[in-house]
């Protein structure tokens, strides 16, 4: 993926999340199932993307990401979270449900 088409899928995807991640980061290893599980099943709608930032540093410089794990929630193209290090998954559900209540119900 380039920053074109991540650009295209932030615009054209009603939500979409995007989780940085390193695979030498600890914190990362063991909050991403967690993130997976959390939008697969509370947020059905919403599409899940995770980039690997030290693989890929074009696309993480491009959104501003400098540190692992660092998640991005867009609604309807637009930036509504940014989440960094240290990421409650409670604090992030009910963050994200808000929105994504108005938008899906």
């Amino acid at each position: 993926m380039d920053v074109k088409t991540l650009r295209e899928r932030i615009n054209t995807s009603p939500a979409l999340m995007v989780y940085y991640f390193s695979p030498g980061c600890t914190s990362c290893n063991s909050l991403r199932p967690k993130v997976e599980t959390m939008a697969g099943t509370l947020f059905p709608e919403m599409d899940l993307l995770s980039i690997d930032a030290s693989a890929n540093p074009e696309l993480a410089s491009a959104a501003g990401v400098y540190s692992a794990p660092t998640i991005l929630v867009y609604f309807e193209g637009k930036e509504y979270l940014r989440e960094s290090r240290y990421v409650s998954i409670e604090q992030l559900e009910e963050k994200i449900s808000r929105y994504y209540k108005m938008l899906f119900s």
